[in-house]
């Protein structure tokens, strides 16, 4: 369940693969996980509406060029807000187990376990990685992974003063409607900016003519 910027409720039920056992996990009722993509979503929106509102009730534009201006600071401020819901950030493997995300669910994750959620569109992601931990004399050539959005089985990482290797990985998908409606006026709101910058680059030739 995702209100706002807030993941409030969450179940995850997973199958160990070595022993069949099944896993329950709830979200804890009292905590929230912030999601940072739509906070920043949301602070680029919030800097859009001041750039367009600091003005005086009864400021009047002088020339086209200051309206051009603005409307370029404007449509920065929503493509910014709109890639952060379609550009999921990568994370490097040590990045999701020392979110505290794991110390959200009860029981408690077991070490081997992480979890990761995220924002893809009109979609809230969540990403489950069962590790292995490798053994210090352990013969593989340990190469740890590097950010992704999604990390493959056999991805290697050290956290703490422990390596683990990833063995199994589950992503499951749930669509939110308010945020597919948040791209679409996101979009829609980039092409009335254009239009505007359009309609008045039509008399960008008459800017500078003086007459005799």
């Amino acid at each position: 369940m995702l209100q706002g910027d807030a993941l409030c409720q969450a179940d995850i039920n997973l199958k160990m693969p070595r022993t069949n056992q099944l896993l329950h996990f709830t979200f804890r009722e009292d905590k929230q996980w912030k999601l940072q993509q739509i906070q920043d979503a949301r602070n680029h929106v919030n800097q859009a509406i001041y750039l367009l509102t600091n003005r005086d009730v009864n400021y009047q534009f002088r020339t086209g060029s200051e309206v051009l201006k603005l409307m370029d600071a404007v449509m920065l401020q929503l493509t910014r807000a709109r890639n952060r819901l379609t550009t999921p950030a990568t994370l490097t493997l040590p990045e999701i187990a020392s979110s505290g995300l794991t110390k959200m669910f009860t029981p408690a994750l077991p070490s081997d376990i992480l979890v990761n959620f995220y924002v893809n569109l009109n979609k809230l992601c969540l990403t489950v990685y069962q590790l292995h931990a490798l053994q210090p004399n352990s013969t593989k050539n340990f190469r740890p992974a590097g950010g992704s959005i999604l990390h493959n089985p056999g991805a290697m990482f050290e956290f703490g003063s422990q390596r683990y290797e990833v063995s199994h990985v589950h992503k499951v998908e749930c669509v939110v409607p308010w945020l597919n409606d948040a791209l679409v006026f996101f979009t829609v709101s980039l092409q009335l900016c254009q239009q505007l910058k359009d309609k008045i680059s039509v008399f960008s030739s008459y800017w500078n003519y003086r007459p005799y």
